[in-house]
């Protein structure tokens, strides 16, 4: 299953506004790129073992790095770019510039390829959302 949706009703706000972490960036590109960054983290999070911006490797105004951890305990580091997600290391906070792996347009389709656990958690999700819907249609 592969979807570009997200099926929990999440708020557009990080809540990351005030912190001191970004105040730094403020009126430049990399702010930007990493609040992206927070978003897809924020997206995903329910469905995977851990997630977290890297703050070892460095963002700058066209890249940010994101550590995930999947179900299945596998360990990955992903580059966030304007051409999308892709995997960059098989480790939290590394980057292997041997390895040519293929640009994903959305986490979703990313971390569908890499976890069937999360898969099935996301289908899960959004089979629970949908029957909500369902109910609260019916009342």
């Amino acid at each position: 299953m592969e979807t570009d949706c997200n099926p929990m009703e999440l708020s557009n706000n990080t809540g990351f506004e005030g912190d001191s972490d970004y105040r730094d960036f403020e009126g430049t590109d990399v702010k930007d790129m990493r609040l992206e960054a927070e978003a897809v983290v924020n997206d995903v999070l329910f469905a995977v073992s851990n997630m977290f911006v890297s703050k070892t490797l460095p963002c700058a105004e066209d890249v940010a790095y994101i550590n995930v951890e999947t179900r299945e305990r596998n360990r990955y580091c992903l580059e966030l770019t304007e051409a999308g997600l892709r995997v960059v290391a098989y480790d939290f906070d590394q980057t292997d510039d041997r390895l040519q792996t293929p640009y994903h347009e959305t986490v979703y389709s990313l971390l569908d390829s890499l976890s069937p656990a999360y898969r099935e958690v996301f289908g899960n999700a959004l089979l629970q959302r949908l029957e909500a819907l369902k109910k609260d249609s019916q009342s």
